[in-house]
């Protein structure tokens, strides 16, 4: 696939980078030169400097016959212009924008073919809010992901001393939860993978994903570390866009506060909010944080620009007694140098935001895709089609479905009905399947698997 992307910044090198080793064509745009050799020194890409609205440099990167465009520059107006030439001048396919100003996304018909043609709208504030949302519903998660339009979730959780599956082996999960089906779809044991098997034992701070019902959520999390008591008592460091969706979205539901420096946006916040309470300060106050009665909060979440002043708000706020802390971090390259010790979670927007893209590049009927791992891994959704003649899936049970080493099938949807993978299960046309893969070099193969062949037409 010949993919164009606007803007080398955190997200358009992400992006690239998981593309690029992926048989995939790349052009990468941007302004800045010395971005663009960092990037072509690390990867097998084109790069083209230039502005990257402008029809000459959408020419030079190669529009006539690029199959998508995705524009993910800093400016939306750049982005939405860029779309707009693609398709006035070029007839690109596919078109793709990162849009972050709620006022373009909130505007009907604005992202039309007689306006902004637009297939696609990304907005980092909104997958990242939602992202920390899921966290705070689900205490001692490390990472939960939605599927089948949420029937089904999988959730990544470090398995602690005393846990009672803590040292047994995976095939006891039947005994300790007969009610309740899951599936361990892969473990991380100090960094590395291990493929899950029914002899396979799990050790104590072993990072463990599983995948459920949604409803079984709870009770599969209870197996492997004591459960969190939920949260009440929230703290917000930082009132920008995400901050802000933030509040909005949790504030009926747990006593939120917000603290910003800047005294103007203080005062927008406190319109735009109904029950969180605004506080004019520095996060990294100690005074201001006792004040706040920190050491009884049940989570602060650091979400300002700066990953200094998250880091180090976040590790005050904890010192000083926060439950549990989260930190917004946009160099992923920090990401693992933070997380676990005085921080509990660190927050990449670039690899959060990835799937939300990679969902739109990956080949076959793929409708979800979950970056997981800080990357190293992936979660996917692909929709089965065909017959046993067209296709590799569909008419073979799951043990009969040749997968790549390191990936598994966790479950498939099949209507609404939630089926977690057993060998014998057979997979059918319409089949929602969800598989993970801990090698992303095999997601080629992967792809292959859900291609219809000829025969299908």
């Amino acid at each position: 696939m010949k993919i164009i992307i606007l803007g080398a910044g955190q997200v358009g090198g992400t992006l690239a980078e998981n593309l690029a080793n992926e048989e995939n064509d790349i052009t990468i745009v941007d302004t800045d030169n010395a971005r663009l050799r960092d990037l072509q020194e690390k990867l097998d890409i084109r790069t083209v400097h230039g502005m990257a609205s402008f029809p000459s440099v959408l020419k030079q990167a190669g529009a006539d016959d690029a199959d998508m465009l995705v524009a993910v520059t800093n400016s939306d107006e750049v982005n939405m212009v860029a779309c707009q030439i693609a398709f006035t001048m070029f007839h690109t396919p596919t078109k793709i924008a990162r849009i972050r100003q709620a006022a373009y996304l909130t505007r009907t018909g604005l992202f039309s073919e007689e306006a902004f043609p637009v297939d696609v709208l990304i907005s980092p504030e909104q997958v990242v809010t939602t992202h920390i949302k899921r966290l705070i519903e689900h205490p001692g998660a490390l990472q939960v992901l939605d599927f089948a339009n949420g029937r089904l979730q999988m959730v990544a959780v470090k398995a602690y001393y005393g846990g009672p599956l803590v040292n047994q082996e995976l095939r006891t999960i039947r005994e300790h939860m007969p009610n309740v089906d899951t599936r361990v779809a892969a473990i991380f044991r100090r960094g590395q993978a291990i493929n899950p098997e029914g002899t396979t034992v799990i050790e104590a701070d072993d990072e463990v994903f599983f995948i459920a019902d949604r409803r079984h959520i709870r009770d599969v999390m209870s197996e492997l570390r004591r459960l969190d008591h939920d949260y009440k008592r929230i703290i917000i460091a930082g009132g920008g866009n995400i901050g802000l969706r933030l509040a909005q979205a949790i504030e009926d539901r747990y006593n939120v506060k917000i603290i910003e420096r800047n005294h103007d946006r203080c005062h927008t916040l406190s319109q735009e909010l109904n029950r969180t309470i605004v506080f004019h300060g520095n996060a990294s106050d100690k005074d201001l944080l006792q004040s706040e009665s920190i050491e009884g909060t049940d989570i602060f979440i650091a979400l300002t620009n700066d990953d200094e002043a998250n880091v180090m708000s976040s590790m005050l706020a904890k010192r000083l007694g926060a439950r549990k802390v989260m930190a917004l971090i946009n160099n992923p390259a920090y990401v693992d140098l933070v997380q676990g010790g005085e921080i509990d979670i660190a927050i990449s927007p670039q690899l959060v935001t990835i799937g939300s893209l990679l969902r739109h590049v990956r080949r076959g009927d793929v409708v979800n895709v979950h970056s997981l791992r800080r990357g190293a891994a992936e979660a996917i959704e692909a929709i089965a089609h065909g017959d046993k003649h067209s296709s590799k899936v569909v008419g073979r049970t799951i043990g009969e479905v040749a997968l790549p080493p390191g990936a598994t099938i966790g479950a498939i949807v099949r209507n609404d009905e939630v089926l977690i993978a057993h060998d014998h299960i057979e997979i059918e046309a319409g089949d929602h399947v969800i598989l993970f893969l801990t090698d992303k070099k095999r997601i080629t193969e992967v792809e292959k698997l859900f291609q219809v062949g000829i025969a299908f037409f």
